[in-house]
């Protein structure tokens, strides 16, 4: 293998680099080839000078860009609007969900809550009801989560609006059970 390859190979090394070579072929031919272990030293001073050089003074502009930027930031109010608008949603929202809790809790607790339905249907629209509570309450803390919520509380209401309406049209409810669903 020509010397090149060998010198190219040392300053590899000297950089961190892979050799390109078998480490213990590099070594062997700088032990037999004076001129490729003479370059290897010089290189090596140099790269070593080069790395503990002192890095040359640079001015401090600091006080000149801090001056250069504005005193507010465009579109600081337009972000401080929308902050004060997703805190109003996720306050809105955690309301919904002390709500539908509380629609919850008398069905949990005693099973009376459903509509004359048995105690076991009154539990389990209970922990329905409670688990929707759980997921708003979730979104409201965590807005990322919506997004994994939507497809469950969006297909509950979806599904929640026509059955309520029908039933509202057949007569099987009155106006105080539908009431409960507005949450």
């Amino acid at each position: 293998m020509p010397c090149p390859e060998f010198r190219e190979a040392a300053s590899a090394r000297l950089d961190g680099e892979p050799l390109g070579m078998p480490a213990g072929a590099l070594d062997q031919h700088l032990a037999v080839c004076p001129a490729c272990s003479s370059w290897a030293e010089a290189a090596a001073r140099v790269t070593r000078r080069a790395r503990l050089a002192p890095a040359p003074p640079v001015p401090d502009l600091t006080a000149a860009v801090l001056a250069a930027l504005p005193r507010e930031l465009p579109g600081a109010a337009v972000a401080a609007r929308s902050r004060l608008a997703g805190t109003a949603l996720r306050l809105a929202l955690v309301a919904v969900a002390v709500a539908q809790a509380g629609l919850a809790w008398p069905a949990l607790a005693s099973g009376t809550a459903a509509m004359s339905a048995p105690v076991h249907m009154a539990h389990e629209t209970g922990a329905w009801n409670l688990a929707v509570a759980v997921a708003f309450g979730a979104v409201a803390a965590g807005p990322r989560l919506a997004v994994g919520a939507l497809p469950f509380l969006g297909t509950f209401a979806a599904l929640l609006l026509p059955v309520t309406l029908a039933d509202l049209g057949a007569g099987h409810v009155g106006d105080r059970p539908i009431g409960v669903h507005v949450t």
